[in-house]
C-alpha cells in the first residue's frame, strides 16, 4: 500500500472517479495485444504477463500477441489508429509521452483511448557480474573523468526513458547530459545482450527487465531509482544513497485502444483489468518481474498521463533533450 501511495504521489494524480462516465461493459472473450517493440523488452513482458494471468485466472478465454517494432513505437500507434482494431489493446508506457514531446511521432496519448495502467517499474543501473564496478561510486568516478569512454546501453531510443535515466545518473557525477555516450537498442533483450557481450559498460533499464538475470548471477545492480530500498533486496541502495540524488524514476505501463472503439468495449477492458488486480495469478506475474501495482483507469489514467507530460517536458528541457 505504501508503494502505491508513493507512486501516485510521484505523478500528483488527482482523482476524477466522481466524474467518471458510467457505462455498461460489453461482452469480451478474447483480446489481441499489440506490442510496439521486440521480444524480451518491458512492453513485451507486460503484455504477455497480463495475457497469461488473464487466461490462467479464467477472466479471458484467449489472448494473442503481435510484436510491431518501428519508429520508437510510432508504427504500432499509427497501425492502431488507422485500422481501428476493435479487439486490440496496445501496451505502452512513459515513452509515449516522451517521444511525442520530442516530435518522434506526431501523435500523443490524446489520439488514442487510454484504457488503464497496470504496473510501475523502477529504473536501475546494471553491470555484468564480472564488471570492475562494485558500486555506483566507481561508475560515477569514471563518467566524471571520461563520459564518452563509458558507453551505457538502454532498450529505448535516444531521448527515451532509459536515456533520460542514464542522464540523471550522469548528473550525479557532474556530467553534462549531452556528454553521456548512450547506446540505444531495440528493446531490453537486445540491450542486455550488449551488456553481457561487453559492448557497453553499463545498462540503464527497468528492474523488471533485469531481475531474472540478477537472480541467476549474470548481472549486478548498482542502484535502483526508488525513494526507499526494496524489501526483497535490502542490500541494493537507492540511487540517491549511491551518489545520484536526482535519479528517482518509475515507468508506468498500461494499455490503449483505438479512438474508434465503442465505449462498451472500453468498459469491458477496464473491468477486465480491474478484476485482474485481485487475482493470485497476477500477483505471481508481478512478483516474477519485480513490478509494483499502479492501476488507474479512465479519467484517473488520463490525469496521470497529463501530469507526467508536464513533468517530463520540464525535465527534458533541463536535460536539453528537447528545445
Amino acid at each position: 500500500m505504501y508503494v502505491k501511495k508513493l507512486l501516485v504521489g510521484l505523478f500528483c494524480v488527482s482523482t476524477f472517479a466522481a466524474f467518471a462516465k458510467e457505462c455498461t461493459p460489453g461482452t469480451l472473450d478474447n483480446t489481441h495485444f499489440l506490442i510496439p517493440g521486440g521480444a524480451g523488452g518491458g512492453w513485451d513482458r507486460t503484455a504477455r504477463g497480463v495475457g497469461e494471468a488473464l487466461v490462467r485466472s479464467n477472466i479471458l478465454d484467449l489472448a494473442t500477441y503481435e510484436n510491431m517494432s518501428g519508429g520508437g513505437g510510432a508504427r504500432a500507434i499509427a497501425h492502431l489508429i488507422e485500422t481501428g482494431a476493435p479487439r486490440t489493446l496496445m501496451v505502452n508506457s512513459t515513452p509515449i509521452v516522451v517521444r511525442s514531446l520530442q516530435g518522434v511521432f506526431p501523435q500523443t496519448f490524446r489520439d488514442l483511448t487510454p484504457v488503464a495502467s497496470v504496473i510501475g517499474d523502477y529504473s536501475v543501473i546494471a553491470v555484468r557480474s564480472q564488471s570492475r564496478y562494485e558500486d555506483l561510486h566507481g561508475l560515477l568516478s569514471d563518467l566524471g573523468n571520461n563520459p564518452r569512454g563509458i558507453p551505457v546501453a538502454g532498450g529505448s531510443v535516444s531521448g527515451g526513458t532509459d536515456h533520460i535515466f542514464a542522464a540523471l545518473i550522469a548528473r550525479g557525477a557532474g556530467v553534462d547530459a549531452r556528454a553521456v555516450k548512450y547506446i540505444p537498442y531495440d528493446a531490453g533483450g537486445k540491450a542486455m545482450a550488449g551488456l553481457l557481450s561487453g559492448e557497453v559498460a553499463a545498462l540503464s533499464s527497468g528492474f523488471g527487465e533485469v531481475v531474472d538475470l540478477v537472480h541467476q548471477g549474470w548481472v549486478r545492480l548498482l542502484c535502483i531509482a526508488s525513494s526507499s530500498r526494496l524489501p526483497d533486496l535490502p542490500e541494493l541502495p537507492t540511487c540517491k544513497e549511491a551518489g545520484a540524488p536526482e535519479a528517482l524514476f518509475v515507468n508506468w505501463r498500461g494499455f490503449f485502444a483505438a479512438p474508434s472503439v465503442p465505449g462498451e468495449t472500453i468498459c469491458a477492458w477496464q473491468q477486465m483489468l480491474a478484476d485482474l488486480q485481485t487475482t493470485r495469478e497476477w500477483e505471481e506475474v508481478r512478483e516474477r518481474y519485480g513490478w509494483v501495482e499502479l492501476h488507474h483507469e479512465g479519467p484517473d489514467f488520463m490525469a496521470l498521463l497529463t501530469e507526467q507530460e508536464h513533468t517530463l517536458r520540464r525535465l527534458l528541457n533541463e536535460l536539453e533533450l528537447i528545445e
